[in-house]
């Protein structure tokens, strides 16, 4: 299965990139837990797409392989690829 690019991807990547760029100097370790939130939001997208991986745990595995084969696809995986799991 090929990954699926939401279109708020062109939109949000400049936005988050700007977040990283700016608090990522002066408050990273807040920043880091929006940022495992935003990776919460892809993998509840991935389960409502996708419903063969409609289990946590398939969609979590399913995004960490998407993350690892391509890292430059959402700018705040080069920090972290950690999703939140308090829906």
């Amino acid at each position: 299965m090929s990954p699926v690019r939401p279109q708020s991807v062109e939109v949000s990547n400049p936005t988050v990139r700007g977040w990283m760029q700016y608090f990522g100097r002066f408050y990273r370790s807040a920043l880091t837990s929006l940022l495992t939130r935003i990776n919460a939001y892809l993998v509840r997208w991935i389960r409502q797409k996708h419903k063969k991986l409609a289990a946590l745990r398939k969609a979590l595995q399913k995004m960490w392989e998407i993350a690892d084969r391509y890292p430059r696809m959402f700018a705040h995986w080069s920090w972290t690829t950690a999703a939140s799991v308090a829906w």
